[in-house]
């Protein structure tokens, strides 16, 4: 038997499959099968998140007397908040919240490499919350569920950053396209949220993947789309100026949800190492909300369709039904006030209490409740000419959602796409446009990237500083370094000169801790005098660097310490003052360099 048969016999049939592909299969076809694959497997992933969702909920609350408020709403989040913290902390052993925020910081910060639990485990805790009443939604956990199939199918064929990066692109578009049947909002979702660039090389992928999970969505769960809506009133041009105030008045609901969320975040995070507190907090918080007002009890999906479809106040009036509030229709304005205000805080209640969900459908219901109710107190005060409440509840939801999201052209096409209400196009437009820029006076982040844009690891459509931020400092960290002693003599320096690849020498104290640096160009008068090789000490040579970075710092800081100093190569100390290993200009400008040229192919 040759060596030649006796190594492919030693070959495993993946690495034949490999060697195959690779023989026969361009790497720009191969891309494209990756991408009908994660829109594949997405579309999977969110029907059996929403099944499992339906599921749980039927089986919990579909013995409810409709008409009175029911104890049981006491109960059934707090469990399910329960289960969800002992299964991430002893299944999943991981934080898996903030989804989406989480696939940016990959995206920023990890090369794209997302773990593989993450393509189940998000489904797994997001349903027992959801189901059991948390109020969060699914979108956010499916989301990252896909983006984790597009990264790890993508590690699993040894796919280059720049492809994986994409990958993550075509799964969270997927899961927007298969969750909502809306492939355009999944194309529009990656360019506006993830910042993932449209070129010519990576629309077909993603078009592949948002095609290929909706058309299965279509297969599994039929052609009804998640919310109905049937326009009764055309849109005329006598309603550009509510729709306007509307703009307006959603973004300013979307400040009001940022700043909210993040000071209950703030609340919840001084628990961080007392889950329990954090349980009985977070648990009797939201009981006591979803018993007072029912519409708070899972995604809200029930009463968003009943705003949308409502024909008269007795359809309307349902949304009070098995709360307090049950048989009086005069108090619907007030309740929907008060849902408005609480959801937010329902929301964060669990999350912050160990749950796992998102804040997509939130903003999705928090948009229809507002556009009702701002419908429903223009018509009552005569404001202007009459705007039919159902129409202004789906501007709402466009609204809200381009506002915290920072995203308008999502907000549009989403609530276009999901509904069929391509008649009112404009005011989609007017209201999402309006709402984005009210946001932007306040927030200049979206509620997902606003905690890593913080950090200096946001991803934007700016080359220059998306290529800083996809850099990692500790790839561009030379710890291969020759280092000297504070005593050491000129003789035994000029011999670490001699086997030192820089200009460089770091003097380290005994503990590690960086005293100065030698530069070999400023001691030429000296090194080469034989004479003098026990007078000199490192001590007397050294010289404080130009400036010292630590290990945490962004490379736009970086960067900018090499413009301000002009060195050649600048020391990284960690939190101990400990030297981890030098940055030198031309390899730092090298790998900027590449990444430019990487982004910049079509």
């Amino acid at each position: 038997m040759t060596d030649i048969t006796i190594e492919r016999d030693s070959k495993t049939l993946f690495q034949r499959l490999l060697e195959w592909r690779e023989e026969h299969i361009s790497e720009r076809m191969f891309i494209l099968v990756l991408a009908f694959l994660v829109g594949f497997f997405s579309a999977v992933a969110a029907f059996v998140l929403h099944g499992l969702i339906n599921q749980i909920g039927a089986l919990l609350t579909g013995s409810f007397d409709r008409s009175a408020a029911n104890w049981l709403y006491l109960v059934y989040p707090v469990v399910g908040i329960f289960i969800t913290s002992l299964f991430v902390r002893y299944v999943v052993k991981d934080n898996i919240s903030h989804g989406i925020t989480r696939i940016l910081y990959a995206i920023s910060s990890k090369q794209s490499r997302l773990k593989g639990h993450n393509c189940w485990s998000s489904v797994v805790a997001s349903a027992i919350t959801i189901g059991f009443g948390g109020s969060v939604g699914a979108e956010a956990p499916i989301v990252l569920t896909g983006s984790a199939i597009g990264s790890n199918l993508g590690k699993l064929f040894r796919m280059d950053n720049k492809t994986l990066m994409l990958l993550v692109g075509c799964g969270a578009a997927g899961a927007i396209a298969g969750i909502f049947k809306a492939p355009i909002a999944g194309l529009v979702f990656t360019l506006e949220v993830l910042m993932i660039d449209l070129t010519m090389a990576s629309l077909l992928p993603v078009l592949i993947s948002c095609v290929t999970a909706t058309c299965f969505t279509y297969i599994f769960s039929g052609s009804t789309a998640l919310f109905s809506f049937h326009l009764d009133s055309d849109w005329v041009i006598e309603r550009v100026p509510a729709s306007i105030l509307l703009g307006i008045v959603c973004g300013l609901i979307s400040l009001y949800f940022i700043r909210t969320m993040t000071f209950c975040e703030g609340v919840f995070a001084r628990f961080k190492d007392r889950p329990y507190v954090r349980l009985v907090i977070g648990g009797a918080v939201l009981s006591l909300l979803i018993f007072l007002f029912p519409s708070l009890f899972g995604e809200g999906y029930r009463d968003i369709n009943l705003l949308l479809n409502g024909q008269s106040e007795g359809d309307w009036n349902g949304i009070l039904r098995n709360s307090m509030f049950s048989g009086q229709g005069n108090l619907l304005i007030v309740y929907l006030s008060l849902v408005l205000l609480t959801k937010v805080v329902a929301t964060s209640a669990t999350n912050g209490g160990g749950g796992c969900g998102g804040t997509f459908a939130p903003s999705l219901f928090i948009g229809c409740f507002g556009g009702f109710l701002f419908a429903r107190l223009w018509n009552i005060y005569n404001i202007g000419v009459y705007i039919p409440e159902k129409n202004f509840a789906l501007l709402g939801m466009a609204g809200v959602m381009s506002g915290v999201m920072h995203a308008p052209l999502t907000g549009i096409f989403l609530i276009a796409e999901i509904t069929g209400g391509y008649s009112l196009f404009l005011p989609l437009m007017i209201v999402s446009v309006c709402s984005y820029l009210t946001i932007n006076i306040f927030e200049p982040h979206s509620i997902y990237g606003m905690r890593l844009a913080k950090q200096g690891k946001l991803i934007t459509h700016h080359t220059d500083h998306a290529v800083l931020t996809l850099m990692s400092l500790d790839n561009v960290i030379d710890r291969h370094y020759m280092y000297v002693t504070p005593d050491m003599e000129l003789g035994k320096i000029v011999n670490k000169i001699s086997l030192s690849r820089y200009d460089i020498l770091p003097v380290l104290d005994p503990a590690g801790n960086l005293l100065g640096e030698i530069n070999i160009r400023k001691i030429r008068h000296v090194m080469f005098r034989t004479e003098l090789y026990h007078h000199f000490r490192a001590e007397q040579l050294m010289m404080p660097p130009a400036a010292t970075l630590r290990d945490d710092a962004p490379m736009t800081e970086v960067m900018r310490a090499f413009e301000r100093t002009h060195a050649d190569g600048l020391p990284v100390l960690d939190s101990d003052n400990h030297l981890k290993g030098y940055i030198f200009r031309l390899r730092m400008y090298g790998m900027y360099r590449k990444l430019v040229a990487d982004m910049s192919e079509d």
